[in-house]
């Protein structure tokens, strides 16, 4: 029997956020068949830490002190543990930690995984001038492989992670008492939006749809969730349209929950890798109206379980908004988003991350 491999997951913060959840949920589902893991982040949750824990995953976060210095205490323990791999998930300490491992003595495997079509310049700079010393990059969308933030990789693999359908059917079933919390009439048609308060997000273009589609559906109920630099910008913007059909949640702890009890998921984005909420949708039998862009017509096909419209245009996001609205069509989009649960299951993609481990442990 070969020895257990030790693997090292490295991501920046791991609190709400899509590369976060992907990294938790497959570390939940993953078999550990021979395989220890160890998560290392500047910081998470107290949940995160017990949900992990019972999983019997350790996880070793750096809280003190500026960044730069808390980063360079990240890649001291890693080389203390001496991992047999090492998996990067953010591009910052990617870059630093493909450096100082290769200055030891015990160099672990190293493969990356690119969650975005984007970074800011210097970050994406260091992290393709490093790129090369990763033994495998996973892109989790065919866009993401395309982007240039994967360009330079030795070997690229592209891998959609998904989520945990069964928890997400569970959800579904709890529809009623979720949407009492949240004082959801059974009546309305709940459409939720769930996504950092960022500028790609673009939240002033979901709110002009918004508008179009409360004014001619009464059924409808926006429920806005998420968190970020332009929280209160947006929650000025809903509460100026003075629609009770519109409602800002801020941040969701648990947003799959909303997603789950919800009649549609929207997105209007600028760009996307591939959006967890959308997996999270479909696991659900949630349909999705999104704007084309990033991975999300890899999953989400015009007219089967959702609807897809160009970047910037409000009207044609409510129009394919008022269109899911209609029982027939959403009938049948939600069987479409029920029949595509399998392309978003993250036991498959687990599964197939510790065959990867032990590929490149032994190569």
């Amino acid at each position: 029997m070969r020895d257990m491999t030790h693997v090292c997951e490295v991501i920046k913060v791991l609190h709400v956020g899509g590369a976060e959840t992907l990294l938790v949920e497959r570390l939940l589902a993953a078999p550990q068949k021979n395989i220890r893991y160890t998560v290392m982040c500047l910081w998470t949750t107290d949940e995160t830490v017990r949900r992990l824990g019972a999983a019997g995953i350790d996880v070793v976060q750096f809280t003190s002190g500026p960044r730069p210095f808390r980063l360079l205490s990240m890649a001291t323990a890693v080389r203390r543990l001496r991992p047999d791999v090492v998996h990067l998930h953010s591009p910052l300490p990617a870059a630093l930690l493909r450096v100082t491992t290769r200055l030891t003595r015990h160099r672990p495997a190293l493969i990356s995984t690119v969650h975005n079509v984007r970074y800011r310049l210097p970050t994406m700079l260091v992290d393709r001038a490093t790129g090369w010393l990763d033994a495998h990059t996973v892109a989790v969308s065919a866009q993401v492989a395309r982007a240039v933030v994967s360009r330079g990789a030795r070997r690229l693999t592209t891998r959609i992670h998904g989520v945990s359908v069964t928890e997400q059917r569970r959800r579904a079933e709890e529809t009623a008492r979720i949407r009492q919390e949240w004082n959801v009439p059974a009546t309305a048609f709940l459409i939720a939006h769930v996504a950092n308060f960022r500028p790609q997000k673009q939240h002033d273009l979901l709110l002009q749809a918004a508008a179009q589609v409360v004014r001619r559906d009464s059924r409808a109920v926006f429920a806005l969730a998420g968190q970020g630099p332009l929280e209160q910008q947006i929650a000025r913007g809903v509460a100026e349209l003075g629609s009770d059909q519109v409602r800002f949640l801020g941040c969701v702890p648990d947003a799959a929950r909303l997603i789950a009890a919800s009649d549609l998921l929207v997105l209007s984005s600028a760009y996307e890798g591939l959006p967890v909420v959308v997996m999270e949708a479909l696991a659900a039998g949630v349909p999705v109206v999104s704007t084309k862009v990033g991975g999300v017509p890899e999953l989400v096909e015009d007219g089967k379980n959702g609807y897809l419209t160009g970047p910037g245009d409000p009207d044609a996001l409510a129009g394919a908004i008022l269109r899911a609205m209609r029982p027939d069509v959403h009938a049948r989009l939600c069987q479409g988003a029920r029949d595509s649960a399998d392309l978003v299951d993250i036991g498959r993609t687990a599964e197939w991350f510790e065959g990867l481990y032990d590929e490149v442990r032994t190569s």
